[in-house]
């Protein structure tokens, strides 16, 4: 977004060169126009004076061409107006877009202020649920463990020093107790070795 601020800033000024380039030329042509007109319009003067009739071809040339140097410096100047029409609309909407900018990042900062805050909360009620289970006598814990799903309770089994989770272990069924070591065996199996 910025980038295109900073595009639009150089085009500016070459804009502004090339108007002030197109009113020297128009100012040159109109200068010139005059220089010339001025010793026509002189012979014009001389050639009444001397009963001749004046060049009306010429002074009509040139009246043809001041006019259609005011009507293309009119257009230049229309052009330059909606150009800086359009350059004021972009100022705008590139202010906007910061506006909008700067409030989705508050919005996202806000917003992973607020997971981490659950995600350390989540970790607590887990630690604090871990340590209820382990507290437990082993045989208590292995009745509950065994109605629990296996991915569950291997997560719990996983988080518990291997003393206690080997008692837990050891009062499951014998189905149960494999299909939680299991799950507990390929938690990490894709992980990367190095």
């Amino acid at each position: 977004m910025r980038a295109n601020t900073a595009d639009n800033g150089q085009n500016r000024p070459r804009a502004g060169v090339l108007t002030v380039i197109s009113l020297l030329m128009i100012g040159s042509a109109i200068i010139r126009v005059g220089l010339e007109a001025g010793p026509a319009l002189a012979k014009s003067t001389n050639a009444e004076q001397a009963g001749k009739k004046p060049a009306t071809t010429e002074t009509r040339d040139v009246e043809v061409l001041l006019v259609e140097l005011l009507r293309r410096e009119e257009r230049v100047k229309q052009r330059e107006d909606k150009i800086l029409e359009k350059e004021k609309a972009l100022e705008i909407a590139n202010e906007a877009i910061d506006t909008r900018l700067a409030t989705l990042q508050e919005a996202e900062e806000s917003l992973r202020a607020t997971l981490a805050v659950a995600d350390k909360a989540a970790e607590t009620d887990l630690t604090q649920l871990t340590d209820v289970y382990q507290s437990m006598k082993p045989k208590d814990a292995a009745a509950l463990f065994e109605t629990m799903d296996p991915t569950f309770a291997s997560g719990f089994l996983s988080r518990m020093p291997p003393e206690a989770a080997a008692s837990i272990l050891a009062g499951l069924s014998p189905d149960a107790a494999y299909t939680i070591s299991v799950v507990m065996a390929g938690r990490n199996a894709t992980a990367p070795q190095e």
